[in-house]
């Protein structure tokens, strides 16, 4: 009794069954509430349980980007892969969005460097295309595929050219991947080189790396 009078004080309704009500762990990480959430985990309830929308109480804390609640939920072990019904994990996210304190934390418990999301590519690609160079250069340290192609038919190089604009962040993020040694020649679906799309934008800056770098259009 007294485990759910605590749950109920921290919000949570008590099901029928075995297990807790996933909405009030998943709401307290969202609004980031530490204190809530540690009475809940402390209470019992699991780490993993999901919303209607399968996501997890450390999904929702990364699309709030509420780091403190995010380290709690994995120190507790939550699952960094766990995906939810559009396919993105914490992990994903993290790197789509640019959540770099929470992509660390995901990265040093255990994140699927090849796991991918909808669009079949993984945490590099968007981050790439979303400008994040910090997100990009922490990523390309774990060795992570670099040369990804994702269900567009595009790598985190052509993402960055084709989707991003041609300013500095997107610029930096080309000339980190170039120095990686991403594949100057590996096209798109049509058979248009990074160079190409460079050009065809009016990327002067990125072109100039590209071809400092022996690219060809």
């Amino acid at each position: 009794m007294r485990r759910r009078s605590l749950l109920l004080a921290c919000g949570a309704a008590w099901p029928v069954g075995a297990g807790a009500d996933t909405p009030a762990l998943v709401r307290q990480a969202e609004a980031g509430d530490v204190v809530a959430l540690r009475r809940l985990l402390d209470a019992g309830v699991p780490v993993d349980t999901r919303d209607a929308r399968r996501r997890t109480a450390l999904l929702a804390a990364t699309h709030a980007n509420h780091i403190d609640v995010a380290r709690l939920l994995i120190q507790r072990g939550a699952d960094v892969n766990a995906k939810d019904e559009m396919q993105d994990s914490p992990f994903l996210f993290a790197g789509a969005e640019g959540r770099l304190e929470i992509l660390r934390l995901t990265l040093g418990a255990g994140a699927d460097l090849k796991s991918t999301n909808r669009y079949g590519g993984t945490a590099l690609i968007p981050a790439a295309h979303h400008g994040h160079v910090e997100t990009v250069r922490e990523l390309l340290k774990t060795g992570v595929d670099i040369d990804h192609v994702n269900r567009l038919g595009w790598t985190a190089l052509l993402e960055a050219i084709i989707l991003g604009d041609g300013g500095a962040a997107h610029t930096e993020i080309v000339r980190l991947l170039v120095a990686q040694g991403a594949k100057l020649q590996l096209a798109d679906a049509n058979g248009v080189t990074p160079l190409a799309h460079a050009e065809q934008r009016g990327q002067r800056a990125i072109a100039d790396i590209l071809r400092r770098a022996g690219a060809r259009p």
